[in-house]
């Protein structure tokens, strides 16, 4: 891909106007071929046209920037990520992207910028050293290593770094290979039990986040699903509810029209009390509207604050430990209400295939993984009721 980075230097540009607002349109050649990237400005057409210029002027400067030498000992390890970060950039979703750069900025640039390595220099010898390193004392608030999932996560954006550099023939062979990582950890999930969970309930009652909590517990959705229900997803005429939009925020919430994956995206009767409280509280929105006026937000979504701003992902958070701390219950994080539903789930006689489909896992061996201990503890139960039958 030698002509993509030509092609930065060489670019032929202009910014464009679309659905009303305008697009900078990139014209460049990747391996040979012709091809057109149209990047989001967020400006409307209206007043913004010099603005809508100088944006284009700093992306053309940043691929100018960002381009980098036909020689792996002539650049370094840290300039070439940031490099990939650009290119990446155009192939994934933008969730993804945050992830990505949350992850290089807070870890992988800082030590590679303190080894001052070239692309060339880098070998496994090295990138075994660093994973080392954050495995032991990587955390960045001083309390130890990073976990063995996180791990992984730093080798595969160091193994797709140079991956782009064996596509554009800077490098012939990725030095990932052969790395001793630590062994996945067996998740340990933390759940509440039937009791536990009536009582945060009755207590969580006056609280803001009372609807929230309740339809987590009840249907086992992740934080980015809740937070992510608007009105179409419920169908009062037909009791069902139907998750197909999510909320997610790493550096910036992120809006999706769409699950996690295609297992995500699945139904769940609408239970009667459910029904109940979610009428309440299209309810509760009518009239906040009236009052608000002009002034609500208009967001179409289940579960925001009486001047129509949707909730957030971080108060969510940080307001159930608030709650669990003030009504005195053992403490845990917002999503393991999700496995105190899978526990329920399988401590009344369903299976891991069942609790797989509720939860919309896209593999039963993530299922298996978390919840299989519950499901050898209802088989053991299984067991000594057979045995009991039986006499010698």
């Amino acid at each position: 891909q030698k002509d993509t980075t030509r092609a930065c230097l060489q670019i032929l540009s202009a910014y464009n106007r679309k659905n009303g607002k305008f697009y900078m349109v990139l014209n460049c050649t990747e391996n040979g071929k012709r091809k057109q990237k149209w990047l989001a400005t967020g400006l409307p057409e209206k007043g913004n046209k010099r603005k809508a210029e100088q944006m284009l002027h700093e992306k053309l400067a940043a691929l100018e920037h960002a381009a980098p030498s036909n020689n792996a000992a002539d650049i370094l390890f840290t300039e070439y990520i940031r490099y990939w970060l650009t290119i990446v950039e155009q192939r994934v979703d933008a969730v993804t992207m945050q992830s990505y750069r949350a992850i290089t900025e807070r870890h992988i640039l800082p030590w590679f910028s303190n080894c001052g390595l070239t692309l060339a220099a880098v070998n496994r010898k090295s990138i075994q050293a660093f994973l080392d390193e954050k495995g032991s004392c990587g955390r960045l608030d001083g309390k130890g290593g990073l976990s063995p999932k996180s791990i992984r996560e730093l080798k595969n954006i160091i193994n797709q770094v140079l991956n782009e550099a064996i596509r554009e023939e800077l490098l012939t062979v990725n030095p990932c290979s052969l790395l001793r990582l630590p062994p996945k950890a067996r998740p340990q999930a933390q759940f509440y039990t039937a009791e536990q969970l009536n009582i945060l309930l009755q207590e969580a009652q006056q609280e803001q986040l009372y609807p929230i909590i309740k339809t987590a517990i009840i249907y086992g959705l992740r934080r980015s699903e809740l937070l992510g229900l608007k009105w179409d997803s419920i169908d009062f005429e037909n009791n069902v509810l139907t998750i197909k939009h999510t909320v997610v925020k790493i550096y910036e919430t992120v809006e999706k029209d769409k699950a996690k994956t295609k297992s995500s995206y699945r139904s769940f009767p609408l239970l009667p009390e459910m029904r109940d409280l979610f009428l309440e509280l299209k309810q509760e929105q009518r009239e906040n509207k009236r009052l608000f006026g002009k002034c609500y937000i208009e967001s179409d979504y289940v579960f925001c604050w009486p001047d129509g701003h949707p909730v957030t992902p971080d108060y969510v958070s940080h307001r159930f430990g608030k709650i669990l701390k003030k009504h005195n219950l053992p403490h845990i994080r917002f999503h393991e209400l999700r496995h105190s539903c899978a526990s329920l789930l399988i401590n009344n006689g369903c299976g891991l295939k069942e609790v797989q489909e509720w939860l919309g896992h896209s593999d039963i061996s993530t299922t298996a993984n978390i919840y299989g201990h519950l499901e050898t503890q209802r088989k053991q139960a299984m067991a000594q009721k057979l045995s009991s039958c039986i006499n010698i």
